[in-house]
């Protein structure tokens, strides 16, 4: 039922964007344009990005120091230089790397 429902819901969204035709996907994408060059869009979105590496680099720290010793070395000194713990990166790679 559910897939009955989802190939009939495809069929009406293909016919109701034809219908629409590239007049209104070329006002919808500018209107996109628009929202993606406004500044405050953009610091948000440098925020949100600045902010989830941070937090992936805190949870790569936490799991190389809770299960390093469970885990293959090369996997640990990788978890551990993205949690920024390890010292020894050149050029923006691992040195084992």
């Amino acid at each position: 039922m559910r897939k009955l429902i989802f190939i009939a819901g495809m069929a009406v969204g293909y016919v109701l964007g034809a219908k629409a035709g590239r007049e209104r996907y070329d006002q919808l994408r500018e209107a996109a344009e628009r929202v993606r060059s406004n500044p405050a869009v953009r610091n948000a979105v440098d925020s949100a990005a600045l902010s989830s590496r941070e937090a992936a680099a805190r949870a790569a720290g936490a799991v190389a120091d809770r299960a390093g010793d469970r885990l293959p070395g090369a996997v640990t000194q990788r978890l551990r230089a993205v949690g920024g713990q390890d010292g020894a990166r050149e050029g923006g790679r691992d040195a084992a790397a």
